[in-house]
């Protein structure tokens, strides 16, 4: 079976802190996440490196199965299967790295895989709260935010 062209594409979660200057062209792909659209994996981690950040990539694959054909709808409840996991509220970021369709008895399924990935400032990894803009941000906050990036939409 094929791979599709899903492998390598990213998804970060909304009100990630980013570095200073970088931007990235994205579009809503679920409540709570977006899809970046202008780079893989690889150039957005060399965009943060840049920028004396650092770009986690986390070992141990997940996998979801879900029933149906190769879409975006599909791909959404794979991606949803894959972020009601618990470790998915400790990172920012995910990675698909494969995609495959298959059969079983007549009926079409995608298996998903894909890596957790984590954007931030430090090189220890940060605890779950510590990598989202607050929304009710105080005036200092507000300003403090203000030296971050933040995802560009598209939509």
């Amino acid at each position: 079976m094929q791979e599709l062209e899903t492998a390598g594409r990213l998804f970060i979660r909304e009100n990630t802190i980013l570095p200073q200057g970088l931007i990235i062209d994205t579009e809503t792909f679920l409540p709570g996440w977006r899809t970046v659209r202008n780079c893989d994996g690889y150039r957005l981690g060399r965009k943060i490196e840049e920028a004396k950040w650092n770009f986690f990539y986390l070992a141990g694959e997940v996998r979801a199965i879900v029933l149906g054909r190769v879409g975006p709808v599909t791909l959404r409840r794979a991606l949803r299967t894959l972020l009601a996991k618990p470790e998915a509220r400790k990172f920012n970021s995910l990675e698909i790295t494969g995609t495959r369709p298959g059969w079983f008895l007549g009926i079409p399924f995608v298996s998903v895989t894909a890596n957790f990935r984590h954007i931030q400032q430090g090189l220890a990894l940060n605890r779950a709260n510590d990598f989202t803009v607050k929304s009710t941000a105080a005036p200092q906050e507000a300003t403090d935010a203000d030296k971050y990036a933040s995802l560009v939409s598209s939509s």
